[in-house]
C-alpha cells in the first residue's frame, strides 16, 4: 500500500499483506490451540510447565469468543461463507461476529455492498440464515 493511500476496511483497503493472508476465525484458532494443548498434555507429566501464559490466555480468549464449538460446525461455517466469494477478512469478521440481519452484516462489513460485487440483500440474508441454521443445530 502506498504511503498516500489510507487503509480503510470498509473499502477493503487493508494492505496487500492482509488481503493475501489466510485469516482464521476465533473458533478455528480455538480448535488449533485445544489440539496443541492436548498434545502437550500427552507429552508432559505436568502440562502447565509446557504452556506459556500467553498460550493459556489466548486459548481462554478464543474459547470465550468462539461462536461455534463443534469442529463440524466450524467447517460448515467456513464452507458457507466461502461460497459467497468473500475475502478472508470479510469471512472472518462475519464468522466471528455472527450478524443476524443484513443491516448488521453491512454495518460490520461495508465492503459487502461495494459496487460491482454480487451481494444483494437477499444473498446476504440467505448467507446469514445458513449460518443461523448451523448454530441452531450445533
Amino acid at each position: 500500500m502506498s504511503g498516500e493511500e489510507q487503509e480503510n476496511a470498509a473499502e477493503l483497503k487493508i494492505g496487500d499483506e492482509f488481503l493475501k493472508a489466510k485469516c482464521l476465525m476465533n473458533c478455528e484458532v480455538s480448535l488449533i490451540l485445544e489440539h496443541k494443548y492436548e498434545q502437550l498434555q500427552q507429552v508432559s507429566e505436568d502440562p502447565m510447565n509446557q504452556v506459556s501464559q500467553v498460550f493459556e490466555k489466548s486459548l481462554q480468549y478464543v474459547k470465550r469468543f468462539s461462536r461455534y464449538k463443534n469442529p463440524d460446525a466450524v467447517r460448515q461455517v467456513r464452507e458457507i461463507l466461502s461460497r459467497h466469494q468473500l475475502t478472508e477478512f470479510e469471512l472472518c469478521v462475519l464468522g466471528n461476529l455472527c450478524p443476524e440481519t443484513t443491516e448488521e452484516a453491512v454495518a460490520m462489513v461495508p465492503s459487502l455492498k461495494t459496487k460491482g460485487r454480487a451481494h444483494d440483500d437477499g444473498a446476504i440474508q440467505k448467507m446469514l440464515n445458513d449460518l443461523s441454521l448451523v448454530k441452531r443445530f450445533e
